[in-house]
């Protein structure tokens, strides 16, 4: 309702038949109570996926023409039969638009052996905020890279090293399982079509009491994902070395304590990174559109470092108030020919918000969407 291009009846849209509906999927929602805005962004995803598995699976056979081709026209599907086709149920053809994998890659720091590429899915990212530099901005890619920086995992049991050793060994001696330390990072193995991210603004004190983080995690209109995909390990193309390289260097600037990008002295000449999610310079020589309004230029980039997976800004939550309540209001695109317009909502007061008052905001939910990108390469 709120996308729709033409004004509603009513002055005002009430959202209590959307709780009723998810009181009826057994959510236990109070309209008296402060609800978080994220366990409610959940608390939707896990009712779709619901109604989606609710859905008949099965399919006619004789459908299975319609099933390899999904762009087919309804009315161009015939049978043996010679009778018309009951409609083909959508719902099994893909996942909401939230839907993701992440990947676990696990590798032994003894024999260097990498288990089985683990899958879990997502329908948003929670991202804590690394501890902040003085002096310098935080960046939703320093978010990023804290999410997917690797870490040691004590005591697991490595199936290689105990084949290796019980190869040294003579026949019939039982041999204990080794015990080593992997080496466990995540990546994103399947980026959905509309991106949630949840900046995680809960820490806790000495005390152990709850408290609320309010400083600016800066992010951009546009957000870049290439560099956080996971690929399948190989020859790496151009665009795979320039990704390793900002990943290199941002996690260098992170660990030498230095939350901000390297500086040009540090870089070889000609590997300038052109985009960072987040960064904004004041430097004459940093690309205009970085803050910019409008599409994205893919114009600017080289054809083999433009961006894959590129993603537009569509809507912030912002949360005002401390840990114990407070009140969220959103930003969000209006819709139509007016898509380079902002509007602020808050409960029933709505009114137009610019670019930069977005950007400035303290986000709490940060939602994108994908757009086209750089042409992936026929199959």
């Amino acid at each position: 309702a709120l996308s729709c291009q033409e004004v509603p009846e009513d002055d005002v849209l009430d959202a209590s038949c959307l709780l009723e509906v998810l009181r009826m999927n057994r959510w236990q929602i109070s309209s008296f109570e402060e609800q978080d805005a994220h366990e409610l962004f959940h608390v939707l995803t896990s009712s779709l996926e619901d109604e989606r598995d609710r859905q008949p699976r099965v399919t006619h056979l004789f459908d299975v023409h319609s099933l390899e081709q999904p762009e087919i026209i309804q009315k161009q599907i015939s049978c043996r039969t010679r009778a018309s086709l009951p409609p083909v149920s959508n719902h099994w053809k893909s996942q909401h638009p939230f839907h993701g994998r992440l990947t676990s890659n696990m590798v032994c720091k003894h024999c260097e052996h990498q288990s089985p590429v683990r899958f879990d899915t997502f329908d948003s990212l929670s991202l804590s905020i690394p501890a902040a530099v003085w002096g310098r901005p935080m960046t939703l890619d320093h978010c990023l890279h804290h999410f997917i920086s690797s870490e040691s995992v004590k005591d697991v049991v490595c199936d290689n090293c105990t084949k290796i050793q019980a190869e040294g060994i003579l026949n019939g001696q039982s041999i204990e399982n080794q015990r080593t330390t992997f080496v466990k990072q995540l990546k994103l193995g399947k980026l959905p079509q509309c991106l949630c991210i949840h900046l995680q603004r809960l820490s806790w004190s000495n005390q152990g009491t709850p408290l609320k983080r309010h400083e600016h995690v800066q992010f951009n209109e546009f957000l870049v994902m290439d560099i956080y995909k996971y690929r399948v390990p190989g020859p790496k193309s151009c665009q795979e070395q320039l990704s390793q390289k900002n990943s290199e260097e941002t996690n260098t600037g992170i660990k030498d304590g230095r939350a901000g990008k390297p500086s040009d002295a540090e870089q070889p000449a000609g590997t300038k990174p052109l985009f960072m999610n987040g960064a904004s310079s004041s430097s004459s020589s940093s690309p205009s559109f970085l803050m910019s309004p409008g599409t994205f230029p893919l114009a600017a980039f080289p054809e083999c470092r433009a961006p894959l997976y590129l993603y537009r800004l569509m809507a912030v939550v912002v949360h005002h108030g401390d840990m114990h309540s407070g009140h969220f209001v959103t930003f969000r695109r209006a819709p139509g020919a007016r898509g380079s317009q902002w509007l602020w909502i808050s409960d029933e007061s709505v009114r137009r918000a610019s670019l930069h008052e977005v950007l400035a905001a303290s986000a709490y939910l940060l939602f994108y969407e994908r757009v086209h990108g750089r042409a992936q390469p026929q199959s």
